[in-house]
């Protein structure tokens, strides 16, 4: 709500910069036309402007988010810029002296028509917001890179509505109350340049603690790589915890649970160009919803793969939904590395905004949605296993497509690392998150230092599950980040398999990592992401295989990080 009312503020305090002054008094001349030939296609010619400016600024804000997951440079370098055309209005004015002239030729071409016509006036609007533009566009800017964080969304479009109504408000009062209104804001000129210049330098004052790395938490939360805050509670708004039912849907029952829902929402698609669940009317659908680093997902994924690869000709079609756990995972380049390493080669499409889940009123990771030909919902599935029932289900869709499937028999899968099935041991260690929203059992004295760095010491783990931080750390609700060389986690745990979802903060630099399982090397029939003596890379986000053991039994597990600037998201257990 704060963020609307500033844009709205922000678009009415527009009106007060020193570049709309000289457009102004045509308008002021023509406020005793008639609205529809006169008011009217100004406002329209303003509001397509405003449009275009909006728009530009939409796509440069996500371009600087973007650039944010390459490098801290180019972000600096940009907020810096903004900063300095907010300080020093002289210098908005030169850069956008070209735009300038072009709306007061406009604008001369549109007074001097002898007569007021519907062209003149939509004329003098464009012309209007050319002139307005230049000096909206820093605040503009600023406002919607904050909001670029969330993607083209409705709340975005929200967004430039208040700013637009803000606007528009100014204009109107300043039409109706013609001259009187004109004086005034010539005598708030001089307020507004003093907040504007507040704003800029307070922006250049962030760049440079962040360019001296005074504040690492600000850098953390500024990169789409290391999962901001404001993203990942974003997340956390949208999806429920992902707690797995105890039931699952009863065998492979079939009912109509509905109509297929739009996928109309998707950010973006992989493998395929934007599908419609309308033009797929005719085929047997199976959607799978998934997250990259979802130990569940993964270890689904191979059963999915095989199910399209088997019933493709005969009419199945793979569409598998993304729908991003970890801020992380919103990234597309990162999605798009993800499918290749996994082999995935049927459509993919982003759900970045939680559209599609909320479609289906889906809840869990990994989730399967069957269906049929006519468009209708006819069953569901969520988490792993009874993959022999699922697959009845296409069958029956199939044939009732008038589809023959062949063989009845299920597809036999072998699958290995992250995708091998989970162990049947039901006493292995339960999934932990690491950051301090969602964490259990951690015992590092004092708890948690939220969101600011801490030295933590690493206590003797005395019972099953116990686990702690050691060294220079900064924990954040999601995540936490390691602040120096030889920052160290360790886990008393139970299992066959230990994966950690890890990521580095800088993308372009890799982070080292030493694992011990018992103060000892793991061997080489262990660290599947390690060598024999442990050591391993971090060099993107994503689940990391660390152990793997023949005999579970209480271990502890260490792993160490020789350099800074790693990110630790969560435990899971196979």
């Amino acid at each position: 709500m704060i963020l609307f009312l500033l844009a709205y503020l922000g678009g009415a305090l527009t009106i007060v910069s020193p570049c709309i002054l000289p457009v102004l008094p045509f308008v002021f001349a023509r406020a005793d036309q008639p609205f529809v030939r006169s008011g009217l296609p100004l406002l329209i010619g303003m509001a397509i402007t405003f449009a275009g400016v909006a728009t530009l600024a939409v796509v440069g804000g996500g371009w600087v988010v973007q650039a944010n997951a390459y490098g801290r440079i180019a972000a600096l370098v940009i907020l810096g810029l903004f900063g300095l055309l907010l300080l020093f209005p002289s210098l908005a004015d030169r850069a956008t002296r070209p735009l300038v002239a072009l709306g007061a030729r406009l604008s001369q071409n549109a007074v001097g028509s002898s007569r007021s016509t519907f062209f003149s006036s939509l004329l003098l609007g464009v012309a209007t917001g050319l002139l307005w533009a230049p000096c909206a566009g820093p605040v503009l800017g600023l406002l919607l890179t904050g909001a670029a964080l969330n993607g083209a969304s409705a709340a975005t479009s929200l967004l430039l509505l208040a700013y637009a109504l803000g606007a528009a408000t100014s204009l109107a009062l300043a039409l109706l109350v013609g001259g009187r209104m004109f004086a005034a804001m010539k005598r708030s000129i001089r307020a507004g340049e003093w907040l504007r210049r507040g704003l800029g330098a307070a922006v250049l004052a962030g760049v440079i603690a962040i360019g001296l790395g005074l504040d690492t938490g600000l850098l953390t939360r500024l990169s789409l790589a290391s999962t901001a805050r404001f993203e990942q509670s974003l997340l956390d708004r949208l999806h429920p915890d992902g707690a797995m039912p105890k039931a699952m849907p009863g065998g492979d029952m079939l009912a109509d649970r509905g109509p297929f829902p739009s996928l109309a929402g998707a950010t973006g698609w992989l493998n395929s160009p934007p599908l419609a669940a309308e033009e797929l009317r005719g085929k047997v659908v199976l959607i799978d919803f998934w997250t990259y680093s979802c130990i569940n997902c993964l270890r689904t994924l191979p059963y999915v793969k095989a199910w399209e690869a088997k019933y493709r000709d005969k009419g199945l079609v793979v569409i598998g939904v993304h729908t991003p756990e970890f801020a992380f995972e919103r990234d597309p380049a990162n999605v798009r590395k993800a499918i290749a390493d996994l082999g995935i080669t049927y459509p993919v499409a982003l759900d970045n905004r939680y559209a599609i889940w909320r479609g289906f009123d889906n809840k869990y990771w990994p989730a399967h949605y069957f269906i049929d030909a006519k468009g209708r919902i006819r069953a569901a599935r969520f988490g792993e296993g009874h993959y022999a029932e699922s697959e009845r289900i296409i069958q029956r869709l199939i044939a009732e497509n008038g589809g023959a499937v062949g063989t009845m028999d299920a597809v036999k899968v072998v699958a290995t690392g992250v995708g091998e099935a989970e162990s049947s041991r039901k006493d292995r260690s339960p999934e932990t998150y690491v950051g301090y929203a969602r964490a259990a059992n951690f015992v590092s004295p004092g708890g948690f230092a939220r969101d600011a760095r801490h030295d933590y010491a690493l206590p003797m783990l005395a019972k099953r599950n116990d686990w702690a931080l050691g060294g220079a750390w900064i924990v954040g609700g999601e995540q936490a980040l390691s602040a120096a060389p030889g920052a160290r986690i360790a886990f008393r745990f139970r299992g066959r398999d230990l994966h950690l979802v890890l990521g580095a903060a800088d993308a372009k630099t890799p982070v080292r990592f030493r694992v011990t399982i018992d103060g000892k090397a793991p061997g080489a029939d262990h660290g599947l992401d390690t060598d024999a003596q442990g050591n391993g890379v971090v060099t993107g986000q994503r689940l990391y295989q660390l152990v793997r053991q023949q005999a579970p039994r209480d271990r502890i597990f260490q792993i160490e990080f020789l350099d800074p600037g790693v990110q630790a998201f969560a435990f899971t257990f196979g």
